[in-house]
């Protein structure tokens, strides 16, 4: 089992602070279509193939892989990827929240498993390293914010 974590403030110094209400936007339209927001050329392909009030559900093509996921959403607080197929099983949160200091931050986590492939086994293993590594998890939450203010400054947010 893979349980990755990482916390990032969505309101660094020198960075446009961004409101919960922008900052959920972000998350929204990036559920919607991840090639904007995920680092460069990660996501190659994403395409929502069935939509309701609370979730959708996408086909993308995330780091050369093909997967399926099935998205709910907490309006204002959490967005929740549930891996349907593809190599991993399992589900990838993105989470707002406020700190103990009032300080809006945004945290991903995940419980996933490697279909087909041995529990804790070097696959596995591997896959823990790079996503709690600084190309991992933690750059997709960055890039996202990043993204988030540059639709913000150029009024498409």
């Amino acid at each position: 089992m893979i349980y990755s974590t990482a916390t990032v403030p969505v309101n660094p110094d020198g960075d446009t602070p961004l409101s919960r209400e922008q900052a959920w936007a972000g998350l929204v339209l990036k559920a919607r279509d991840a090639r904007e927001f995920l680092p460069p050329g990660l996501c190659t392909r994403c395409e929502v193939v069935e939509e309701s009030a609370g979730h959708i559900v996408r086909d993308a093509t995330i780091g050369g892989v093909d997967l399926r996921e099935i998205i709910s959403f907490e309006p204002g607080r959490k967005v929740s990827f549930f891996q349907a197929s593809g190599p991993r099983e399992g589900v990838i949160i993105n989470e707002l929240f406020e700190d103990g200091n009032g300080q809006l931050q945004l945290r991903f986590y995940c419980y996933l498993g490697l279909r087909d492939k041995a529990p804790g086994g070097p696959e596995e293993q591997a896959e823990q390293a790079m996503m709690d590594s600084d190309k991992g998890y933690r750059a997709a939450l960055l890039s996202t914010l990043k993204r988030t203010r540059e639709l913000l400054a150029a009024g498409r947010l």
